[in-house]
């Protein structure tokens, strides 16, 4: 399974959202210029991206293509929580007919396919929505102020080599998905 651009661990924030975070960090670093608001989006950029490879959850919504193996077998997508899954291509990206193939969203939001008719394709393209918030505000608060306390100590501590507050990491850990083996579904 991979994740074309825009996947888990791939953030860039609409102009909306980037305007929203950047104030909340320069509220907490009580900066007053707009003179590093660039920066500041950045490091506030790479902490969702790190806000999502620890947690295993889309930060704020977007919509992404997963490639995954055309089999009859079901498969667990591996970009979550699902909201919406658009469409299933085949190799070339020419979307399958609908009785070529099943999806599914559980209830933990975790999305399923299986390929019933690939044409003698090996892979296919899953087109989907996931995220845990539609925007920056929406975002639960500890996952905001988890990215904001992370950036804020990248942006202080950018000349030096110092560990990230533990803090970070006790805001993000309730939100954690923990995969003990290859998800199966019959």
């Amino acid at each position: 399974m991979t994740i074309a651009a825009n996947g888990p661990g791939d953030v860039t924030l609409g102009a909306e959202d980037r305007t929203a975070a950047v104030a909340d960090m320069k509220a907490l670093l009580r900066i007053a210029t707009g003179d590093e608001d660039a920066l500041i989006a950045a490091f506030i950029e790479t902490a969702l991206a790190l806000a999502e490879r620890f947690t295993g959850r889309v930060t704020i919504a977007r919509t992404m293509t997963e490639t995954v193996p055309a089999t009859p077998a079901w498969q667990a997508l591996g970009a979550m929580p699902v909201a919406s899954i658009a469409s299933v291509a085949d190799a070339d990206g020419t979307p399958l007919a609908a009785d070529a193939y099943r999806i599914d969203i559980d209830a933990d939001a975790r999305g399923w396919v299986r390929v019933l008719d690939a044409g003698g394709d090996t892979l296919a393209h899953v087109t989907l929505s996931a995220g845990m918030a539609t925007d920056w505000a929406s975002l639960p608060a500890p996952m905001r102020q988890g990215a904001i306390l992370l950036a804020a100590h990248l942006f202080v501590e950018r000349d030096a080599v110092t560990p990230p507050p533990a803090a970070v990491t006790a805001l993000w850990r309730p939100f954690r998905v923990m995969r003990l083996d290859a998800a199966a579904r019959l």
